[in-house]
C-alpha cells in the first residue's frame, strides 16, 4: 500500500488564480499556531532598478538568507520566539513567529550582476539594477516633408 501525502487543495493548479489560496490553506494545516508569518513586502520599478523592500522586524541579519537564482529572487529567514524564563507569564501573543520564505519570479530585464542588498532598522532592501537593453531610451525621428 502506498502512501499517499494529504493535500485537500492539490487539484487548483489548473487554475492560476488560486495558487495563492491553495498556499495559504496548506500552511494553516502545516502551522504550529495556525498563523504562518510572511512578512510584507514592497515592490518599486524605477529606470534603473527594482527595489524590494521587506519588513522583517526582530530578526537578526544573520538569521536572513537572499538568493537569486534562475529568475528567481528568494528570501528565507526565521524570527524566533524569546521564551525568557522569569516571573509571570504571557498576557497576549499575537506576532507570528517561526520561518518564512517569500519567493518572487523576476522579469528578464534584471541584470543579476550588481544586486545589492542592505538591512536597516528591520527593513531588507535588495536593489536589483535592470540591463542597459531594458533601459527606456529617446531616439529623435527625422520626419521628411514631401
Amino acid at each position: 500500500m502506498a502512501i499517499i501525502k494529504y493535500a485537500p487543495f492539490g487539484g487548483f493548479e489548473t487554475f492560476p488564480g488560486l495558487k495563492a489560496f491553495e498556499d495559504t490553506m496548506n500552511r494553516l494545516f502545516v502551522e504550529p499556531n495556525g498563523r504562518p508569518w510572511v512578512p510584507p513586502v514592497d515592490i518599486r520599478e524605477t529606470e534603473n532598478e527594482l527595489v524590494v523592500k521587506a519588513d522583517v522586524p526582530d530578526v537578526k541579519f544573520e538569521d536572513i538568507d537572499v538568493r537569486l537564482e534562475n529568475g528567481t529572487l528568494t528570501l528565507k529567514g526565521e524570527r524566533k520566539f524569546e521564551e525568557k524564563k522569569e516571573e509571570g507569564g504571557w498576557h497576549r501573543v499575537e506576532r507570528s513567529y517561526g520561518h518564512f520564505e517569500r519567493v518572487f519570479t523576476l522579469p528578464d530585464t534584471v541584470n543579476p550582476e550588481g544586486v545589492k542588498a542592505d538591512y536597516k532598522n528591520g527593513t531588507l532592501t535588495i536593489t536589483l539594477p535592470k540591463k542597459e537593453i531594458a533601459k527606456p531610451r529617446q531616439v529623435k525621428i527625422q520626419v521628411s516633408n514631401n
